[in-house]
């Protein structure tokens, strides 16, 4: 069934971050027949999942491309019991200069910054003040994160004062609980509620897919949260036993390409939580390109959720140039 504008909940405005350039998506009526006839072929994604390493090896100037591709799209992320108002300016200094401005310059990628950077809502005033005339928007993690149990009415006053404070992005997490217990409309509302309390601001929905059971479940709770007006949904908050896995993401992916098809609406993808290293960065990215294009290896429909990963991509640039490894102190984060 093809979705038409008659069907569409809201309006579908341009979103307001200075990355982008697509229209909002603007959500949907639930159609839980969708909903319901979504499976996932678990031996058949991990199969192809275990392919990928394998089949792309990316090398030299090439590499170096798409790493600094990958910079562009991280969330530069400090989410820690012990964060301070220094170590959030520190990590926006990183932010706005991720690598050392020799290797940019000798790269021909002067001016090159991060995606977002992503804090608790305590910490985003600092940060918006920090990244003042960037371009660099603030991202906040909200709705009770990363467990989600808080009361609702609080959830949604969370979401309001983050947006007040000045976050441009809000990562909120769902009830899994809806989920795990097949209540697909209570889901939808939870989710057009907190959608609309964004506002301007885009939303990010984590789903907490190591928590969800299935990957059945994973495809099931993306396509609901896109049906509800999410702008991007997010495998992880990075507190969860499992985080972001080859396999899930193509189930995500898949799940971004049939809602594209269906309404004509782009929604971006998130995985966070466990991706450190330069060579997983290339894996994730490689699988995106081969299973929705081009048009999503940009930061307005991709992010990485990371703080480490920054550090070994820069270590790798360094290596592309000078032919050796520096120590990984050499490229600290704050």
């Amino acid at each position: 069934m093809t979705i038409t504008p008659e069907k569409t909940r809201g309006t579908a405005t341009t979103a307001q971050l200075p990355q982008v350039t697509e229209p909002r998506n603007p959500g949907f009526e639930l159609d839980l027949g969708w909903v319901r006839n979504l499976r996932a072929n678990t031996s058949a994604i991990e199969r192809r999942a275990a392919t990928l390493p394998g089949r792309r090896s990316i090398k030299k100037d090439h590499q170096a491309a798409w790493l600094a591709r990958a910079i562009t799209c991280i969330d530069l992320t400090t989410l820690s019991g012990d964060d301070t108002a220094r170590r959030v300016e520190r990590l926006c200094a990183k932010a706005r200069h991720p690598v050392r401005t020799e290797i940019l310059h000798a790269l021909g990628l002067d001016g090159l910054t991060t995606g977002a950077v992503c804090v608790y809502h305590e910490m985003v005033p600092t940060a918006v003040n920090a990244l003042k005339g960037s371009g660099i928007p603030v991202a906040a993690v909200s709705t009770g994160f990363p467990a989600g149990l808080s009361p609702f009415h609080l959830r949604l006053q969370e979401i309001h004062e983050s947006v007040a404070a000045g976050a441009e992005e809000i990562d909120i997490v769902i009830s899994r609980r809806h989920v795990l217990e097949g209540n697909w409309q209570a889901l939808y509302d939870e989710m057009c509620q907190m959608r609309e309390a964004c506002g301007h601001a885009h939303v990010k929905a984590i789903l907490a897919t190591g928590e969800l059971g299935t990957l059945r479940n994973v495809a099931r709770a993306s396509v609901i949260c896109m049906l509800a007006g999410a702008d991007f949904i997010k495998t992880s908050t990075g507190k969860e036993s499992v985080n972001a896995t080859l396999p899930v993401t193509l189930v995500m992916l898949r799940a971004i390409r049939e809602f594209h098809e269906r309404t004509g609406f782009r929604v971006g993808y998130k995985p966070a939580g466990g991706i450190s290293k330069a060579k997983d960065a290339l894996l994730y990215l490689a699988l995106i390109k081969e299973e929705l294009g081009d048009r999503w290896l940009r930061p307005d429909l991709f992010r990485f959720g990371a703080s480490s990963l920054l550090g070994d991509i820069e270590r790798q640039l360094e290596h592309h140039l000078t032919g050796a490894y520096s120590a990984g102190y050499r490229h600290a984060m704050s």
